[in-house]
């Protein structure tokens, strides 16, 4: 394969992650016509990152973890959006890298590629945590938006296996809406440091849709 066919192939599987819709949005029947796609999670963390190192100031290399959230996903373009409630963390990882090698193929680069994405996964330099807080507290304020939208019926989930989990159960008991009960899912489960968690409260607090 000569280096246009790989530059092609590599855009043209990159891009089927525009069609893969994010599968917690489907899990929780949001009734929208055109729910966020795996593509667009991706823009929404790499503006989130931006907008949260110039106001707090990380001392990071800011244009690493746009490429790294830029790759993150890659895997779902083989495997699919898969949630903690449907695969382990230790499988979801096998699967995901197989895919990702899948995807970069024989591109030139593709050692840079998945040791940047295994940078990320290990979730240990300043990059890779800045980026998955980034990552996690995008879907809360997706979560939000929609709930802003009112475009969830916590009364019709039948088939959401989320909804039946203990810890989000215990969060309803205590929250009266969907998304100050993911808010706080997030806040507990992902441990941000304090300048996401005030990012995160003050979603909680107030609306955000502009």
């Amino acid at each position: 394969m000569n280096k246009e066919e790989k530059v092609i192939n590599y855009y043209v599987l990159c891009n089927k992650l525009k069609t893969v819709i994010r599968t917690g949005w489907k899990d929780w029947n949001v009734k929208k016509d055109r729910l966020e796609s795996v593509a667009e999670h991706i823009y929404g963390t790499q503006m989130l990152a931006i907008a949260m190192k110039s106001e707090y100031e990380y001392d990071i290399d800011i244009l690493k973890v746009i490429y790294m959230l830029a790759i993150h996903e890659l895997g779902e373009i083989i495997i699919g959006d898969l949630t903690h409630f449907q695969i382990s963390k230790e499988d979801k990882h096998k699967k995901e890298l197989e895919a990702v090698r899948s995807v970069i193929g024989d591109l030139i680069d593709k050692e840079e590629i998945e040791s940047i994405y295994l940078e990320f996964e290990d979730n240990k330099t300043a990059e890779a945590i800045f980026a998955h807080f980034c990552d996690k507290l995008e879907c809360d304020l997706q979560c939000k938006l929609y709930d802003e939208e009112g475009l969830v019926d916590l009364n019709k989930q039948e088939n959401n296996k989320s909804f039946f989990d203990k810890n989000v159960q215990d969060l309803f008991k205590e929250y009266d809406s969907w998304s100050k009960m993911w808010l706080k899912y997030g806040q507990n489960r992902y441990q941000y440091d304090d300048n996401f968690l005030k990012v995160s409260e003050y979603a909680f607090k107030n609306k955000i849709r502009k």
